[in-house]
C-alpha cells in the first residue's frame, strides 16, 4: 500500500512563503501536488516527471512555486513564494506508477490526506 503524508501547511500573510512536504512510502514514478479550494474542483499545481528530468506547473503558480524531490528520503516538496489569497486551498500530494498527464488528478491513484494553506491579505 502506497502511503503519502503531507505536512507544512499553515496560515500566512500575502507575500509570505511556505514549504510543503510529502513523505512517500515507496518510490513512485509520477508525483504531483494538487489543491482544492472550497466550492472548486481539484486542480493540478505542480508535477515532476517520471524520469525526474522535467517539472510542470499550472499557469497561476509559475515563477512562484517550485516542486522538488529528495530521492533518498522519498520526500516531495513544494516551495511556495509570494503567496496570494487565491492560493488558499487544501493541498494534496499524489502519486502514480506512471502518467503522461502530470497535472490531471484523475491520472493519480494514491493521495495524501491534505494540508491546509490559508493566505490572508
Amino acid at each position: 500500500l502506497v502511503q503519502l503524508v503531507e505536512s507544512g501547511g499553515g496560515s500566512v500573510q500575502a507575500g509570505d512563503a511556505l514549504r510543503l512536504s510529502c513523505s512517500v512510502s515507496q518510490y513512485m514514478a509520477s508525483l504531483a501536488w494538487f489543491r482544492q479550494a472550497p466550492g472548486k474542483e481539484r486542480e493540478g499545481v505542480a508535477a515532476i516527471s517520471y524520469d525526474r528530468g522535467h517539472t510542470f506547473y499550472a499557469e497561476p503558480v509559475k515563477g512562484r512555486f517550485t516542486i522538488s524531490e529528495d530521492n533518498a528520503k522519498y520526500t516531495l516538496y513544494l516551495q511556495m513564494h509570494s503567496l496570494k489569497p487565491e492560493d488558499t486551498a487544501m493541498y494534496y500530494c499524489a502519486a502514480a506508477y506512471w502518467t503522461d498527464d502530470p497535472l490531471v488528478p484523475e491520472k493519480y491513484t494514491y493521495w495524501g490526506q491534505g494540508t491546509q494553506v490559508t493566505v490572508s491579505s
